[in-house]
């Protein structure tokens, strides 16, 4: 049975197509913030809708309310810069996902996630972390 002989859900009913579409944008960010890192409830229009932008993947992007509404309909990147959050690894992760390239943007939050869970978890280490030896390295050697 090939792929298209049945009758899909997301054919039938537009919205169901659109939640799964909002899921997978805030799946790409781990539920994140893409401008400040918080946890993400809503989907924010980069070029925003009142001044001709599109609901498409490049020009949405998962956002808290708080950054979606303190940006309201203001150009993303000059709004970002401003911000007292402003961090250029996720501005070159906003301006990788407004091209279109979503693996480029992706990798670059990845490589935020460590230092955010180090700084939300204080002293706590990250489990593949290594320890330090509490002695310098050449006791701790000579001892094993």
């Amino acid at each position: 049975m090939q792929a298209r002989d049945g009758v899909f859900l997301e054919d039938l009913c537009p919205k169901v197509r659109a939640r799964h579409w909002r899921r997978g944008l805030h799946d790409c960010t781990d539920n994140r913030c893409l401008y400040c890192g918080n946890p993400s409830e809503s989907i924010d229009h980069v070029h925003p809708r009142s001044r001709g932008g599109l609901s498409v993947t490049e020009n949405c992007v998962p956002a808290c309310l708080a950054c979606n509404g303190l940006k309201g309909d203001q150009e993303a990147f000059a709004w970002y810069r401003e911000q007292s959050f402003y961090d250029p690894r996720r501005a070159m992760a906003l301006r990788a996902w407004t091209e279109g390239d979503l693996r480029l943007a992706m990798r670059l939050l990845e490589w935020l996630r460590p230092a955010e869970a180090r700084a939300s978890s204080g002293r706590q280490h990250d489990r593949h972390q290594t320890r330090q030896a509490s002695t310098p390295i050449w006791r701790w050697q000579m001892a094993a």
